[in-house]
């Protein structure tokens, strides 16, 4: 199946509104973003403007709303923006924020759909990323059930399933389907607006949220029905459910081909669901069943790198996103030169290889930039380095490395090195670009 070019908008566009959560009043611009760069969030009110990307690891556990923490920032409520890109297909973006929330706007997606299809949807030159789940997910906890399913038939796209049962008389049981699209969604999904009963708000505001929501931006659901508002929908509650759905499945960063069955989920279980198809995914691409688009084999390494054996510590790239993420592959085996003199009746990696695996992905990253033709990533320095397991003989490293900030002359680089789908080392790094 061929894919579809990856999206952006034409021009920045700008909303300000009030945080549902922390009730601070914040200024949004989001800004074209170049193919392969993912959404980003730029927090303009602190110092360094500090990159917040878009990404199920970045996940912070939260009450009620999503929120994305990295390094010393964090961006709160993003699921209706995400649910927004998801619906219209757009994959790069800069979101710049001058305070810790999105707005909350109306408390649904409509206000961000308007405002991207008002300045237009740019089509670029890169296929989007997509993925095919290809086994069944079950998730539970004390609420609720989540369960993802590859897609009927093999029919790309995502399919919803959702049933909303609050065990309350003021709010009757609803369910709903779609299949996800730009009109469907648009149509059916953005418009519908979160909620609470009236009986939580004490509670909501008890716990340091809802200090922004009003019966203007959230449906407050009394004993007589909805308070001071009218519904869009009938079932406006199970629709904006499957909206919040939507937008924590953003986080896996890809076009997901599956039919998700949901019943009282949360955020906590939707970031779940997406952290277990992320390692799917990554499960899949380590073992070559599914290939990425984008990769270097080793010949293509050792054109970037200078280092060579017994020094080069990068089997395979398998995933390049533009230049701010790339993932590579380490086989570890007893011929490894360095067990022979390391610790030998007990073989295991040395701690300061695994940093050089990270420092040479991230070399691979800083340097496939066309004005960093001809240099050399020279390492400055390194900072909370964190080694948390052995490497042993017959383990794959699986690297990866994220680019915090690259200039023509310098770059930073945050890395980590996973086994079996557990840490064993992480890093950041600070390069100096020189001359070959």
């Amino acid at each position: 199946m061929v894919r579809s070019s990856q999206k952006t908008i034409k021009t920045p566009v700008e909303i300000v509104g009030v945080g549902l959560h922390t009730g601070k009043e914040v200024r949004m611009v989001l800004r074209p973003a170049e193919p392969d760069m993912g959404v980003d969030f730029v927090r303009t009110d602190l110092p360094g403007s500090p990159r917040v990307p878009v990404s199920v690891e970045h996940v912070s556990s939260m009450p009620r709303h999503t929120a994305l923490v990295f390094e010393q920032a964090e961006v709160r409520t993003v699921e209706h923006l995400l649910a927004a890109l998801a619906g219209l297909g757009i994959d790069n973006l800069q979101v710049e924020l001058d305070g810790p929330e999105i707005p909350g706007c109306d408390g649904s997606s409509k206000t961000f759909v308007d405002a991207m299809l008002e300045v237009g949807v740019l089509e670029q030159k890169s296929p989007r990323r997509s993925f095919t789940l290809d086994e069944t997910i079950c998730l539970s906890d004390e609420s609720g059930t989540i369960v993802a399913m590859p897609p009927l038939n093999g029919k790309p796209g995502l399919s919803i399933e959702y049933t909303l049962d609050y065990g309350s008389p003021l709010l009757p049981v609803q369910h709903r389907t779609i299949d996800l699209d730009a009109d469907s969604f648009s149509e059916q999904i953005a418009p519908a607006r979160t909620f609470c009963l009236e009986a939580e708000a004490q509670e909501i505001l008890g716990a340091g949220l809802g200090k922004g929501a009003n019966t203007t931006n959230t449906l407050v659901v009394g004993d007589n029905g909805v308070i001071e508002n009218e519904l869009r929908f009938e079932d406006e509650f199970v629709r904006h459910k499957i909206l919040d759905l939507i937008g924590d499945l953003y986080l896996l960063r890809t076009d997901l081909s599956a039919r998700i069955v949901a019943t009282r989920t949360g955020h906590r279980l939707n970031a779940l669901l997406a952290r277990r198809i992320g390692e799917r995914m990554s499960e899949l691409e380590n073992r070559g069943i599914i290939k990425k688009d984008t990769g270097l084999d080793i010949r293509e390494i050792m054109r970037i790198l200078p280092h060579r054996y017994p020094f080069l510590f990068i089997d395979r790239v398998i995933e390049i996103e533009g230049y701010r993420r790339a993932v590579g592959i380490k086989n570890v085996s007893i011929n490894e030169p360095f067990f022979q003199g390391h610790w030998p009746d007990q073989p295991i990696m040395p701690g300061v290889l695994q940093i050089e695996a990270m420092a040479q992905l991230a070399g691979v990253l800083l340097l496939r930039k066309l004005e960093n033709t001809g240099k050399i990533a020279v390492l400055l320095s390194i900072e909370k380095v964190k080694l948390r397991r052995s490497v042993v003989p017959g383990d794959q490293l699986r690297v990866e490395a994220e680019a915090l900030k690259v200039k023509s002359q310098a770059g930073k680089v945050k890395a980590r090195v996973l086994v079996n789908g557990q840490l064993v080392s992480e890093a950041i790094m600070k390069f100096m670009l020189a001359d070959a």
